[in-house]
């Protein structure tokens, strides 16, 4: 497991206080797992995502990542509707302990593009982390 100080939270996206990541991408959301959150679950050996264009509220769960530990559950950072699921990550679940970052689940085109403001910036998340 890792320590907190060996974390990678890039600056770049935003984070949930349930460990999701979320990074503008051009008018769209991506969204993904945090180092953090790969590291805590172990190997993930399936993802359970939704299919593109459900819609979902700001908070709601949108899958699961089932690992050899257990189960947990995805929750969404931002309203909106599911233009894109990262279907590699059907055959290859484990492409999320290997870069959590460059492999993301869903991309959202978001309902109010705002809510951004409301997440955590990276060092707001590892301060939250370390509590």
């Amino acid at each position: 497991m890792k320590e907190l100080n060996e974390l990678d939270l890039p600056g770049d996206r935003s984070y949930t206080d349930d460990h999701e990541w979320a990074m503008v991408d051009g008018g769209n959301v991506k969204v993904g797992i945090s180092d953090y959150a790969q590291a805590q679950l172990g190997e993930i050996v399936f993802v359970d995502m939704p299919g593109e264009d459900d819609e979902f509220e700001r908070g709601d769960e949108f899958g699961t990542l089932e690992s050899v530990k257990g189960v947990s559950e995805l929750y969404i950072p931002v309203s909106g509707k599911v233009v894109a699921v990262n279907e590699e990550l059907d055959e290859q679940p484990e492409l999320l302990n290997q870069d959590p970052y460059e492999n993301w689940i869903i991309i959202i085109e978001p309902l109010d593009i705002g809510e951004m403001e409301d997440l955590l910036s990276s060092s707001t998340y590892l301060d939250m982390l370390r509590e």
